[in-house]
C-alpha cells in the first residue's frame, strides 16, 4: 500500500481492497468529504454481499463501530489526502491490523469523514468459515491487538503465512 502511494501521482488517495466495490460517483463524494479544510481522511460505510440478515447486521454493526470510534478498517475503503498520509508515516510495514493502525495514526490529524453511501465487500471469508465464528475471531484478534500483541503472530492467527 505504501508503495501504491509512492506510485500515486494524485493528491488523494483511496485503499480499496481487491474484492471491495466502490458506490457510484464515489470519486465526487470523496472530493466533496475532503474539500472542508479540517478533513484529512475517511472512509465508507460497508455491504456485505451477497447479503443475508445476519450479514447485514454485521455491516451495520461493523459501520456504528467504525462511525463511533473512528477507526477504519481496509474493507470501508480508506481515502487520505496525500498530505495527511505522509503526516501519519503511512501504513505501517505489519501484516494485521496495518488499517486499525493507520487510522489511530491519522485520528491524531483530525476525525475521518464517515461516508453513509456504502462500498460492497465479498462475504467469502464470513460463509467460508460461518459468520459467528468469523466475527469472533475478528474481535479476538482486535482486542489482542489492542492489548499489545504481536502482529505477526496474530496474522498466523488469522490464516495468513
Amino acid at each position: 500500500m505504501n508503495a501504491g502511494a509512492c506510485a500515486a501521482s494524485g493528491d488523494t488517495l483511496l485503499f480499496l481492497h481487491v474484492d471491495t466495490a466502490l458506490p457510484p460517483g464515489a470519486d465526487a463524494m470523496i472530493e466533496a468529504a475532503l474539500a472542508p479544510s479540517r478533513r484529512f481522511w475517511g472512509r465508507f460505510d460497508i455491504r456485505i454481499v451477497p447479503r443475508t440478515s445476519l450479514l447485514a447486521v454485521v455491516a451495520g454493526t461493523m459501520n456504528l463501530r467504525s462511525r463511533l470510534s473512528g477507526i477504519a478498517t481496509g474493507d470501508q475503503a480508506i481515502f487520505v489526502r496525500r498530505s495527511a498520509f505522509v503526516a501519519a508515516s503511512g501504513y505501517p510495514e505489519i501484516p494485521l491490523m496495518e488499517d486499525i493502525a493507520l487510522s489511530k495514526r491519522l485520528k491524531r490529524l483530525g476525525d475521518p469523514a464517515c461516508l453513509r453511501a456504502r462500498v460492497s465487500t465479498s462475504a467469502r471469508r464470513w460463509l467460508k468459515h460461518g459468520v459467528v465464528r468469523t466475527v469472533l475471531l475478528m474481535w479476538r484478534l482486535r482486542l489482542a491487538y489492542f492489548l499489545g500483541a504481536d502482529p505477526q503472530t496474530l496474522a498466523r492467527r488469522y490464516g495468513y503465512g
